[in-house]
């Protein structure tokens, strides 16, 4: 337990301000609580009790309570309608927040100040992480972007699959990653995303069980293209046809014309 502890010039009163030392991991989506806890040598009034939450790099207000109640006109707009404390144990010492609906951007560093005739704080950490995700693989004909897996059990390095560089990308908790492969016959292929903060890991694999076929566009194409290559051949030596056929005459015209 983290503790930060100030005592007033009178020493009538110590404030010791405890937050947790291991950063809290907060669910994408859901609800968390970052734990705050002071205790003081003597009784006090709610009207006597100040509480500031803040965020530790940039200072701006998380959430604030004094003269026994919240005091939201300074709060950071992202946080607004998120923020709670916990009334009925604040003279307790409980001073903990409450934040609702937990946002990737909410990750970072927050001090809790507690001021009651005399003042402390702490700081804490705050990580977001995702649960019951799930990995996809799909086996598709070529494209600039096909879909993403790894080479597993196949004896050969990475690279000596790729012909084209890796694309990844990180939106919120939803992640893609495209790896260009030169598939063969026979090969599995396996995706394993893990998340280390909660200590969890997902995997898939595809397995290419058949000799690689055209798609239908690109066998439709090439048909087409061997049909108009063979007219043109057809075409072309008929041309030539007539044209030997048309100087065989002329020639056979001017030794007649001699003779």
């Amino acid at each position: 337990m983290r503790t930060s502890r100030t005592e007033s010039h009178s020493r009538l009163l110590t404030l010791d301000v405890r937050v947790p030392e291991s950063p809290a991991v907060a669910l994408f989506g859901s609800d968390t609580v970052l734990n705050c806890s002071f205790s003081a040598v003597s009784e006090f009034n709610l009207s006597d009790l100040s509480v500031f939450w803040q965020l530790s790099d940039t200072k701006r207000a998380v959430h604030s309570f004094w003269q026994s109640r919240d005091q939201l006109s300074d709060q950071e707009e992202r946080f607004s309608n998120r923020t709670s404390l916990f009334p009925d144990q604040l003279v307790s010492g409980n001073v903990s927040l409450l934040l609702r609906r937990v946002r990737v951007a909410d990750e970072g560093s927050y001090s809790c100040f507690v001021r009651v005739q005399t003042y402390g704080s702490a700081a804490m950490l705050m990580q977001v992480a995702a649960r019951g995700y799930k990995v996809f693989l799909a086996s598709v004909p070529p494209t600039p972007q096909p879909s993403y897996c790894l080479p597993s059990g196949l004896g050969l390095p990475l690279q000596d699959h790729l012909n084209q560089g890796t694309f990844f990308s990180v939106l919120l908790f939803s992640v893609k990653s495209v790896l260009t492969v030169i598939l063969e016959p026979s090969s599995t292929y396996s995706c394993r995303l893990s998340q280390p903060l909660l200590g969890e890991e997902a995997q898939a694999s595809v397995t290419i069980t058949q000799g690689l076929v055209f798609p239908p566009l690109a066998l439709w194409l090439t048909v087409a293209l061997a049909v108009c290559l063979l007219a043109l051949l057809v075409a072309l030596a008929a041309v030539c046809r007539r044209k030997i056929k048309e100087s065989c005459e002329e020639m056979r015209a001017g030794e007649e014309h001699i003779t």
